[in-house]
């Protein structure tokens, strides 16, 4: 799927250019960088790292600056030129349109549409895109070309003067400038027929087929794919000339219904009850007993045909196996999946770090882009406001943590993609556990239970801490929270006896509030009969943004009036050690045992 491009800025010259493309190019949005560019939807600190992340999402870029900016910026994460985005550079008067990564893959014609804008050329330096307009082994979306290996050596005939021959429709080919003749000895061929190409014929299939399926609940992936491959193959029909698997939306969470679309690489759509009904009058092979078991009298066939539209048609009627069903539609045009039924719904629970972006995930990142709305803590939220995309805000307050959960499934459930915002790691003192409790226990619709959970990792409190402080984690640790809101206190205490006995490097979340002044003593208490007076606490608030605060005191002497909630403390093991380095900063270790070791080989 193409995906929207990102219009890099690195100054506020950039900006008019900017916004002449963001205009021209719907759904692109400008990326700015944060300390010179105020007017951005996207804000980053760092251009390299923020270029970096949006090439390795598969993010088409526009970068209005320099070449050289880019090349520097993307060099150490270049790879597979199959799969690289599309990478243009743009000069900021709009003087000059240069596609440098992607040619094949979009640049070349996005390069062309930005040039229009500017009402310059576009530097392509493509041989078949300079003399045709277009590029063979890149067709446009909802097309394929069976035999991209011969595309090259086609590529070559053409351009040594040989004539063409379009077998079949298709617009984009024969609006081109291609030499196109009757008797062309080249052969450009157009079906959604498995045909064998060469390097004397392309063989290009629209994405018009539909492809409907149902199952039983639990059907092997193994059982649906091959019964889908061998209807396909039974038929003559191209594997490549799918456009999207269908069905039923109680199927949004069949592991053989993803599975299949994954092996097909196409989406898969979801329709309901009531949308499955209207196709009923259409269907070959119409159900009594589908009818009774999930309400409309036909899964495969009605799915396939409500996303052929309207003018599609059923070309394979419902085929079994023992516990799958699949039926095929043609629509006369290469289907948009995006208008048809809807995907399952998406929740990413992401935890963004402390909130700098150079300390966030560039799957973290990606997933706050591409994601439709946002559900969090209003601070969090706003945390993580440079990588918005224009995604809807939900914003709850502290204490409304099971209502953040319920309002992201709910708003996935309707086939959203709803990123939950978490500050620091999504799986540590934060909202990943909740959601999986809530989907257990919580009494949720059936369509909120059918939601696809990924949880997104984060950079935690007590990571950042450790990495400012030292290494004080570099032997064994754990994470105590001190709040007793969900947690008795009696149980809390008998895990900081624990910790202490087992002389832990000790992290304490949660570790003041204004109901709750005492627990950081009495928790300091406990650790301080197990451990040397001075033991090494680290005080930690704000890390990674502009009010950060860092301090390392002694076990004896530490006040817990310095701590708030956004602090996180790390009191250090028995071993843990302060080293003070010659510019006169102290640094936290704990050693893991490598002076004995060496001891041992004197």
């Amino acid at each position: 799927m193409v995906r929207d491009p990102a219009i890099v800025i690195l100054g506020p010259s950039a900006v008019t250019t900017a916004e002449r493309l963001a205009a021209a190019l719907p759904g692109a949005e400008i990326h700015g960088q944060a300390a010179r560019v105020t007017s951005a939807a996207v804000a980053f600190e760092q251009a390299p790292s923020h270029l970096g992340a949006l090439f390795l999402e598969g993010r088409p870029i526009i970068g209005v600056c320099a070449t050289g900016i880019l090349i520097r910026a993307l060099a150490p994460v270049l790879a597979d030129k199959r799969a690289e985005p599309p990478v243009i550079a743009v000069a900021e008067d709009g003087s000059a349109v240069v596609p440098l990564l992607g040619g094949h893959k979009g640049a070349n014609a996005l390069a062309r549409r930005i040039a229009e804008v500017f009402g310059v050329r576009a530097a392509v330096t493509t041989a078949g895109d300079l003399r045709f307009g277009l590029a063979l082994d890149e067709p446009p979306e909802g097309w394929s070309l069976a035999n991209p290996q011969d595309a090259k050596a086609f590529a070559a005939s053409l351009l040594a003067g040989q004539a063409v021959r379009l077998d079949g429709c298709a617009k984009w080919l024969s609006d081109s400038g291609l030499p196109l003749e009757a008797s062309g000895g080249l052969v450009l061929r157009v079906t959604e027929k498995a045909e064998q190409g060469s390097s004397e014929r392309l063989v290009y299939h629209p994405r018009r087929l539909a492809v409907g399926v149902g199952c039983e609940r639990g059907c092997s992936p193994e059982e649906l794919e091959d019964l889908v491959h061998s209807a396909l193959e039974r038929h003559g029909l191209a594997r490549q000339a799918v456009a999207l698997v269908a069905s039923l939306d109680l199927k949004e969470d069949e592991a053989a219904v993803e599975s299949l679309a994954e092996r097909l690489a196409v989406p898969a759509r979801f329709f309901s009850v009531a949308e499955l009904n209207a196709e009923a009058g259409r269907l070959a092979n119409a159900s009594d007993l589908v009818l009774a078991e999930v309400g409309c009298p036909g899964v495969a066939e009605g799915a396939a045909l409500a996303a052929a539209g309207s003018e599609g048609a059923l070309i394979v009627e419902k085929t079994k196996s023992s516990r799958a069903t699949c039926a095929i539609a043609l629509s006369p045009e290469p289907i948009n999946p995006t208008g048809a039924g809807r995907p399952r719904g998406q929740l990413f629970v992401v935890g963004i770090g402390p909130g700098t972006e150079d300390w966030r995930s560039p799957e973290a990142s990606g997933a706050l882009r591409r994601a439709s709305d946002w559900v969090g803590y209003g601070l969090y939220l706003d945390l993580a406001a440079g990588a918005s995309s224009g995604a809807t805000r939900h914003a709850f307050a502290l204490g409304e943590e099971e209502a953040r959960v319920r309002h992201a499934l709910a708003l996935a459930a309707e086939g959203r993609s709803v990123a939950l915002v978490c500050s620091g790691d999504a799986g540590i003192y934060a909202m990943a556990s909740l959601v999986y409790e809530v989907m257990d226990q919580g009494n949720l619709g059936a369509a909120e239970r059918r939601v696809a959970v990924t949880v997104v990792p984060g950079i935690s409190a007590f990571q950042a801490a450790a990495a400012r402080a030292g290494a004080p984690i570099g032997h064994d640790f754990c994470a105590i929270s001190l709040s007793d809101l969900l947690t008795p206190w009696e149980v809390i205490e008998r895990r900081l006896r624990a910790a202490a006995e087992g002389d832990f490097v000790v992290a304490l979340y949660n570790p003041r509030s204004r109901k709750r002044v005492d627990h950081l003593a009495r928790a300091l208490e406990i650790l301080s009969g197990h451990r040397p007076p001075g033991t090494p606490v680290i005080l930690a608030t704000n890390l990674g943004r502009a009010d950060e605060r860092l301090h390392v005191a002694e076990l004896s002497n530490f006040d817990p009036e310095e701590v708030d909630m956004l602090t996180v403390v790390m009191v250090g093991a028995s071993q843990s050690r302060v080293l003070r380095l010659g510019d006169g900063k102290d640094r936290v270790y704990t050693p893991r045992g490598y002076a004995a070791k060496r001891e041992g080989q004197s």
